[in-house]
């Protein structure tokens, strides 16, 4: 199987970074996963941009490594410095999937031509990317424009926003009554399941890359 660096997957079990910005459910389905021997691989490292993250208090209860980086890119200059230096706490874990769970920042194509990364986007393939999907996808609801969102997980080998290779995918239809609320509690649900679904599926590919 491929890497982005060496183009094949270690032999010995998988090594997840897990990049993530906010609460960090996804990232604890992970863990869980790991811990649980559902899924074979291990998380050698969480990395957030957000020192207040609860995702922090997660990694250090299941004694994971965890880094906080400075990650704003509010400039495209900025955006490269901060993603160069990225990549170098990425590297310095030598992973051989970096798993994008609730990262709320754009990366540049350097990052997704270093390491395999895939991302969890809690909408369906095509629809809604971008920052408050589950939100815009109810507004659409009410509107009678749909009648079910989802959530998938895809490859990211450029700056491209929740547009690429699709892995997996689930749809989370809309039910009589939701409320934002209600139907976000059912959307995160099927992310905790589909993420490790799918980051078992990515560790059987081949990753997307160019550079092999």
């Amino acid at each position: 199987m491929t890497t982005a660096s060496g183009c094949n997957w270690s032999m010995a079990s998988p090594r997840l970074v897990i990049l993530a910005s906010g609460n960090g459910t996804n990232a604890q389905a992970l863990l869980d996963a790991c811990a649980s021997g559902e899924l074979e691989a291990h998380v050698v490292s969480v990395i957030t941009n957000n020192d207040q993250a609860g995702v922090v208090a997660r990694a250090q209860a299941a004694g994971v490594h965890h880094q906080i980086v400075e990650h704003r890119g509010r400039t495209p200059e900025q955006r490269a410095q901060d993603d160069r230096g990225l990549i170098e706490v990425i590297r310095s874990s030598a992973p051989d999937l970096v798993v994008l769970a609730g990262w709320m920042r754009i990366l540049g194509s350097d990052v997704g031509a270093a390491f395999p990364i895939i991302n969890l986007h809690p909408a369906k393939p095509g629809e809604f990317a971008g920052v408050k999907a589950i939100e815009r996808a109810f507004d659409a609801w009410t509107r009678g424009e749909i009648v079910e969102s989802g959530v998938m997980v895809h490859w990211v080998p450029d700056e491209g926003v929740d547009i690429g290779p699709v892995i997996a995918a689930a749809a989370v239809p809309f039910q009589e009554g939701d409320t934002v609320s209600s139907f976000a509690e059912r959307v995160h649900k099927t992310e905790h399941q589909l993420i490790v679904r799918a980051t078992r599926l990515a560790l059987e590919q081949d990753y997307p890359s160019t550079n092999c």
